[in-house]
């Protein structure tokens, strides 16, 4: 499993990716972050046409209960394969 330092050095690494990530990758790497960072999407779905909201809500509740360390791991070897 990842440690939280990897964690962390995965998320700013991912800031430096050679081009911009298409948005189902972003999507994924924010889902994966928040649920290795935080666990389960809380709260009401979006509603109305904030469509960029509820895209990420929806990312995050496809991972809903997957554990912490899971997602933490899962986000480190995905920002690995994006270089």
């Amino acid at each position: 499993m990842a440690t939280p330092e990897e964690f962390e050095a995965a998320a700013a690494r991912s800031k430096e990716l050679p081009a911009k990530p298409d948005n189902s990758t972003l999507l994924k790497l924010y889902a994966l972050y928040k649920q290795g960072s935080e666990g389960d999407v809380s709260g009401d779905r979006p509603g109305g046409f904030d469509f960029k909201a509820i895209a990420k809500y929806d990312a995050w509740a496809g991972v809903r209960g997957k554990s912490q360390d899971e997602a933490r791991q899962e986000y480190v070897d995905f920002v690995n394969s994006l270089f």
